[in-house]
């Protein structure tokens, strides 16, 4: 593990160690945030805990057209019973990821206060961004993530309703693949985002994808 100082550079993704651990301390300055992304690097850590940093060697990634929609999902968005919306609430979506109990494959909530605000900044710098899901003029769903321009990475998405988040996602993957983005970067491997087309892709193949 690498110890970061002020200073604003990483350390090569290919130091890190098998858990994708790459390095621990630093901040969350826009700047560092901004860096890191393009570098294939992402932080996770919990409460309490100095910032530590990640770059795993096996990347879930979906590419847009490999999304993969159940029959009973496609029900669902035929049945109109949600309204999407881009960038509208990103405060709000955040809020809710950090706040909202799941039970997924890698616990609960990673989200800090400090982390809610580094990502509120970026936003307001038009990095990172956002998608909600109404049902009744209610947010009942979303997710945000970081625009690269022709990737996207995604951080977290809610639901308080059956089906809000796989909306949320549905949507944005079918937006980006209009706007010919290359990939939607999904982080580390879960069962949800497996069904619904994400796979795993070496490293070194994930950071051709951000340096093109």
């Amino acid at each position: 593990m690498y110890l970061i100082s002020k200073e604003l550079v990483f350390p090569a993704v290919n130091l890190a160690n098998k858990d994708g651990l790459l390095a621990v301390g630093g901040d969350l300055s826009v700047e560092r945030l901004e860096l890191a992304y393009k570098s294939g690097i992402f932080p996770w850590f919990n409460e309490g805990e100095p910032v530590v940093w990640y770059s795993p060697e096996q990347r879930m990634v979906l590419f847009p057209n490999e999304l993969k929609v159940s029959k009973s999902m496609r029900q669902v968005i035929r049945k109109g019973e949600f309204k999407v919306t881009f960038n509208q609430n990103f405060e709000e979506v955040i809020a809710n990821c950090k706040n909202i109990y799941r039970a997924s494959d890698y616990g609960q909530t990673w989200i800090t206060n400090e982390m809610e605000q580094a990502y509120i900044r970026l936003h307001k710098k038009g990095i990172a961004k956002s998608v909600e899901v109404w049902q009744n003029n209610e947010l009942v769903g979303g997710l945000y993530g970081i625009d690269l321009g022709t990737v996207f990475c995604g951080e977290s998405m809610f639901s308080k309703v059956s089906n809000a988040s796989k909306m949320a996602f549905i949507s944005m993957v079918q937006k980006l693949e209009k706007e010919q983005y290359k990939l939607i970067d999904c982080q580390m491997h879960t069962s949800h985002l497996e069904s619904l087309g994400a796979r795993e892709i070496p490293r070194n193949d994930f950071l051709t994808y951000l340096k093109k």
